[in-house]
């Protein structure tokens, strides 16, 4: 039997993992590596604010150890709370990608809870379509703000399923089935994840795919955590396509006959 794992398809390319990883927190370059090897992710994201792609010609370069023959570079926008900072970040980093086009746009509301400023995300996604980047929105996880990013011309929505860094796992399973069903575009529930059983249950909710970080560099075992996520997020695909129970209270059908038993036969 084939198993049904479909590729997840962002602008009309395939990719045959559902799980991308970012590349900060970790504790070195190898460690790096090691765990995003172990994920078996083909997008990686990287932070171009505080990441080197090659900006600074003194420091290590992460794709050096990340390879873009290997992997799809995500750059994003960490780190901008401003449209226009977010512009002018994804503009260097498709110079420093030789006129690479998919990008993760993200403008933050605030320090602190690194929550997205929908109204700045919404202008400057306008901005980044119309001079022709394949942008990937994160976002909140509310409905209308999706299906605006969607209706802008954004590759895929990115709604957030807790706080970045926060570990709470999806918070608002609800508000994300009401993307995931309206949405023409890949839904990538992208911040908050904790551990393997939040990417599954992402997955199992009917999202395209999961993108975390947090959790997979600051596990006791970043590898390990790298290879249950990988793990989940296809467990969790196989899941939804297969149709789980419906949930019931009391059911009178029981998973074993009752005729034919010692008992029925007294």
């Amino acid at each position: 039997m084939k198993e049904p794992y479909a590729p997840l398809i962002i602008n009309n390319k395939e990719y045959r993992s559902r799980l991308l990883v970012g590349t900060g927190k970790y504790k070195d370059l190898v460690e790096t590596r090691d765990a995003i090897e172990a994920s078996g992710a083909d997008i990686v994201t990287v932070a171009i604010r505080r990441t080197n792609i090659g900006q600074n010609k003194d420091e290590p370069n992460i794709l050096e150890v990340i390879s873009p023959d290997k992997y799809t570079i995500l750059p994003n926008t960490a780190g901008c709370y401003t449209a226009e900072d977010a512009v002018r970040t994804l503009r260097l980093a498709r110079e420093l990608l030789n006129g690479h086009s998919l990008v993760k746009l993200e403008v933050l509301g605030d320090p602190d809870t690194l929550y997205p400023n929908v109204g700045e995300t919404i202008k400057a996604a306008e901005m980044l379509v119309k001079e022709g980047f394949d942008v990937m929105a994160y976002t909140s996880d509310d409905p209308i703000a999706a299906k605006e990013l969607e209706m802008i011309g954004c590759s895929a929505v990115m709604p957030l399923a807790s706080l970045i860094g926060s570990g709470m796992g999806i918070i608002n399973p609800w508000n994300l089935g009401i993307i995931i069903e309206n949405a023409n575009v890949p839904i990538i529930v992208d911040a908050g994840v904790g551990t393997a059983s939040d990417a599954a249950i992402a997955m199992e909710l009917g999202c395209a795919g999961v993108l975390t970080n947090t959790a997979i560099a600051k596990a006791k075992n970043p590898v390990l955590m790298a290879m249950a996520m990988r793990e989940a997020v296809h467990a969790g695909y196989m899941a939804h396509s297969a149709g789980r129970m419906e949930k019931q209270i009391y059911t009178a059908s029981p998973s074993s006959p009752e005729l034919g038993n010692i008992a029925s036969n007294n």
